[in-house]
């Protein structure tokens, strides 16, 4: 296993667009960064602390989401979204997840992702297909 320190961070930005908002109040309705696209955010951002310090032939895949969506970002904000571990047990990695608009914190919470041989995956993804 990887030795994966505690404390590891990561930090991505995003624009929020019309394709990362919500639609479903219509287009002329208020458009915010959408929930889906809050939590992939903060997924690749856990994804990025700790590819560093993985293998070649190895990546992370989530495995378990708990965040809360706190307030909104309108279309034209900057999100940044911070990812931190805070725990390691094995190929299991925890962390502390949080994004921020220029103005507030608009979401939090905690993530897993497990560690994977991106080959051993790809086979046995190909063993499920009908």
């Amino acid at each position: 296993m990887p030795n994966i320190p505690i404390g590891a961070k990561a930090e991505q930005k995003l624009l929020v667009t019309s394709e990362s908002a919500t639609t479903f109040m219509g287009a002329e309705g208020p458009r915010v960064l959408s929930t889906p696209h809050m939590i992939g955010r903060m997924e690749l951002t856990s994804r990025d602390a700790v590819l560093p310090f993985l293998e070649a032939g190895f990546d992370t895949v989530g495995t378990h989401v708990d965040v809360y969506h706190l307030a909104a970002a309108p279309i034209g904000a900057v999100v940044t979204f911070t990812a931190e571990v805070v725990a390691v047990d094995g190929r299991r990695i925890q962390f502390r997840v949080e994004a921020w608009d220029e103005k507030e914190k608009i979401g939090e919470g905690t993530h897993e992702r497990a560690i994977i041989n991106v080959a051993k995956f790809a086979t046995r993804l190909a063993e499920k297909k009908p």
